[in-house]
């Protein structure tokens, strides 16, 4: 049997209205755009590292009470496999961001309506990103308390 190396990511979708905050970063010396995600660290709950990349990467500190969907891709560039954990909140109005990455990939965030997103094509990091606002937006939900942590 072969091994596959395999990540663990975190998104999540933050909707104000008719918009959705978006991450700017460079990755792999392109600039990309990205929800606020991020990979799952050592002794971390899911819902924590959903939490830990929202601040990191925006600066915002939001109720995360509901999950979209759980993917698994396999990157065509490398064969690693991630298992994405999507999560989703709202807010009445886009909010100011800050971005706190530590890594210092984060170059700003932005409030952008989905065509907008669906314009940025190849500037996307993932397919994943589109996958997930199509299951958010068809009203695909479950609850946080689902995911449970086994110690």
């Amino acid at each position: 049997m072969s091994h596959h190396p395999f990540a663990v990511t975190l998104a999540v979708i933050v909707r104000a209205g008719d918009r959705f905050l978006m991450v700017e970063e460079w990755q792999q010396g392109r600039v990309m755009f990205n929800q606020p995600a991020g990979h799952l660290e050592p002794g971390e709950t899911l819902l924590n590292g959903a939490r830990r990349e929202l601040l990191e990467e925006t600066g915002l500190t939001l109720p995360l009470e509901q999950a979209v969907a759980i993917y698994q891709f396999e990157a065509p560039d490398n064969g690693t496999h991630f298992v994405r954990f999507t999560f989703c909140t709202e807010v009445p109005e886009p909010l100011a961001t800050h971005p706190q990455d530590p890594d210092g990939d984060i170059i700003r965030c932005h409030w952008l309506t989905l065509p907008e997103i669906e314009a940025l094509g190849d500037q996307l990091r993932s397919p994943l990103i589109m996958a997930s606002f199509r299951d958010y937006l068809a009203g695909q939900r479950f609850p946080v308390s689902a995911l449970k942590q086994q110690s």
